[in-house]
């Protein structure tokens, strides 16, 4: 089963240069989709993924990749 993660390429909060990686690892059947998700409030205050259809956020990239492991999808 295949999740879908999409990451906004305009966020602060994170780098696309390690946030991709972590993302690969750790989630190793995603989806992911890097562009602008429209989550401009939001974005502009913390680090976010969507995930499965959930937004999830933390004050940090490292921290918002802990927290979508929740929401992946198992085989």
């Amino acid at each position: 089963m295949e999740n879908d993660i999409r990451i906004c390429d305009k966020c602060k909060h994170m780098s696309m240069k390690t946030t991709i990686p972590k993302v690969e690892k750790a989630i190793p059947n995603a989806n992911i989709k890097i562009g602008c998700k429209s989550y401009c409030g939001p974005c502009t205050r913390s680090a976010f993924i969507y995930i499965n259809g959930r937004y999830v956020t933390a004050p940090t990239e490292d921290e918002v990749v802990k927290k979508v492991m929740k929401y992946v999808k198992k085989k």
